[in-house]
């Protein structure tokens, strides 16, 4: 039997629903294709603006705080001020060298009346599960911030917990899942920054707070590779199914 004749017996009654299956399988199959090209085009999109972000000098955040800071994330900045101990917070579930802890992060105080929020470092668990532990990390102002531009997120990712909302009678939370600037902001009595500033680690420090900055990975990753992975799932199943069914007649 030819091929061509086997055509009509994929859409006959015994087999339509076999057909179907290997259809809805091969368009699945190039749908995450797509899926994987979009995530490469994604990919591309943010190693470009990295290494744009990297090549501009450092923004000083005294002079150009105007400046619109939410689309340069990854940019070099510094800040001069006071920092303001009262109104910092911890970050949960923060980790250094397989140790369980927090990252501090605290306001600091610009001249023109606003703030950036600063990520200080992380700091053990132990012994600061509760603000009255952190004053052993304040430290005497001025000083000069410096790090990268990072922004905060609005809600959980991978399944996270959301930070809790307040009760009627908070005012405040001390510690949180993650950097949400609009709600961050209502409980801090002044204006600050749509960024936070990660500050540079420091060589050899292991006293807490110790800054962090992560690894960013500027390569395509495997995106490529998996959608022609996928398209030639959808190629084997649209040309291995004639010949399959074909086998079943001879």
């Amino acid at each position: 039997m030819s091929l061509l004749n086997t055509i009509p017996r994929m859409f006959s009654r015994r087999w339509i629903l076999t057909t179907a299956l290997v259809i809805v399988g091969a368009a699945v199959c190039v749908r995450l294709g797509i899926w994987q090209l979009d995530r490469l085009a994604g990919r591309h999109e943010f190693n470009t603006h990295v290494l744009e972000m990297r090549a501009l000098p450092e923004l000083d955040l005294n002079i150009s705080a105007d400046a619109d800071v939410a689309a340069q994330e990854y940019r070099r900045a510094s800040a001069e001020g006071m920092y303001d101990f009262a109104n910092q917070f911890a970050i949960r579930n923060q980790v250094h060298n397989n140790e369980f802890g927090y990252h501090l992060i605290t306001p600091l105080r610009l001249p023109h009346g606003r703030a950036v929020l600063v990520d200080r470092g992380w700091v053990p668990a132990e012994g600061n599960d509760a603000p009255s532990g952190w004053s052993r990390y304040d430290v005497a102002g001025p000083l000069r911030a410096r790090g990268w531009m990072r922004l905060g997120m609005s809600e959980s990712t991978f399944g996270g917990l959301s930070d809790p909302t307040l009760s009627p009678n908070q005012s405040r939370l001390d510690f949180w899942n993650f950097i949400n600037f609009e709600r961050i902001a209502a409980q801090i009595p002044y204006k600050i920054l749509p960024l936070y500033l990660q500050l540079d680690p420091t060589p050899a420090n292991d006293e807490p707070p110790i800054p962090f900055q992560p690894v960013i990975e500027l390569s395509e990753g495997p995106h490529m590779g998996y959608a022609i992975q996928w398209f030639s799932f959808a190629v084997m199943m649209l040309l291995g199914y004639p010949f399959y069914l074909r086998k079943q007649f001879v």
